[in-house]
């Protein structure tokens, strides 16, 4: 989720669930440690409960790093084994560490000394030629041995020969079965699944148990949630049983304003904070009018809130034509 989950994406997407847990974008500990942190780093206490996912493959590196998250104060810190970009090929971390079973272990220990958070590894089933049987319980068992918290898995393979990172995210088959294995070998281990889920209904079914295999512990939503951020509104009663009602993207953006005003008093553009609810209302009447005026106005220089305002407007009306003809239709 590099280049998505910033702090604005964060913020937009905790209007709609005061329960689930967020991730950051994946940051370097050469970029923590050496870096602008507070630009790294920083964000609003709203965001909480907040995890930090780092990417690195130096255990005293990763540890440092680990430390300034957590005096950040982040709700926990995460590895990435997981990503398959040219980026972290050439730096030798992200999932070519499942090559490496008992360094990522040797990273989660050093983390584990310096930190009080929990510390989570977020992985693939495997890379390349690895059998995902052997490879992902070699990473789960070493990982465990070393404390590691929670184990989050990305139920396909990551090709680091042969794929782009884009095709990496669509073309390995999704293997939900083999997350379950591991989570019947393993019932003590917290683990999570994602990868290719694409609604909270899929969500439910995998906390489930299913074909004699447990529930797992948890689901990570990527893309989806960007994509559909209105699927998060129904998360907190349906995931977390809390007897609330379900929030719409309308209730979200509205809630999200006073954020903006903030931000735009602070010098920020209004396209770099609304870029990421042009997919609040999919499938909607009026969406891609109210995504043409964000992104057409949105990026004009001293655009404000009006522009959103604008766009809200325009949403509504075309909702209210749509009505129109369905009521003429009928009668």
């Amino acid at each position: 989720m590099m280049d998505w989950t910033d702090r604005h994406c964060r913020m937009f997407h905790r209007q709609f669930s005061a329960r689930a847990l967020l991730y950051t974008e994946m940051v370097t500990t050469g970029a923590v440690i050496h870096g602008d942190r507070e630009k790294l780093l920083g964000f609003s206490g709203a965001e909480h409960p907040l995890a930090c996912q780092l990417g690195g493959s130096e255990p005293q590196d990763l540890a440092a790093a680990a430390r300034i998250v957590e005096d950040f104060g982040y709700d926990e810190v995460n590895l990435n084994v997981g990503c398959p970009s040219d980026r972290v090929q050439s730096g030798s971390f992200g999932a070519c560490l499942m090559q490496e079973p008992q360094l990522v272990a040797d990273c989660v220990a050093a983390m584990k000394a310096v930190v009080k958070i929990p510390v989570t590894v977020k992985c693939r089933i495997g890379v390349d030629d690895q059998d995902p049987e052997e490879a992902l319980d070699a990473l789960a068992d070493r990982v465990l041995a070393a404390g590691v918290d929670a184990l989050w898995v990305h139920a396909r393979k990551a090709w680091l020969k042969g794929l782009s990172p884009k095709e990496n995210r669509d073309i390995p088959p999704l293997d939900y079965g083999r997350v379950r294995r591991l989570k019947a070998r393993l019932p003590q281990l917290f683990i999570g699944i994602n990868g290719g889920i694409p609604s909270l209904n899929a969500s439910e079914a995998l906390l489930a148990e299913a074909d004699g295999l447990p529930a797992l512990d948890g689901v990570m939503l990527g893309r989806a949630a960007y994509h559909d951020p209105a699927l998060m509104g129904a998360v907190d009663r349906r995931i977390y049983g809390l007897e609330t009602g379900d929030v719409s993207p309308r209730q979200a953006i509205e809630a999200y304003i006073p954020y903006i005003e903030d931000c735009l008093s602070r010098g920020i553009r209004l396209s770099h904070i609304t870029r990421h609810m042009l997919g609040a209302f999919t499938a909607v009447p009026g969406a891609r009018l109210f995504r043409r005026i964000l992104t057409v106005e949105g990026v004009k220089a001293g655009a404000g809130v009006e522009v959103l305002t604008s766009a809200l407007a325009a949403l509504d009306e075309a909702q209210e034509r749509a009505a129109d003809r369905i009521a003429d239709s009928a009668a």
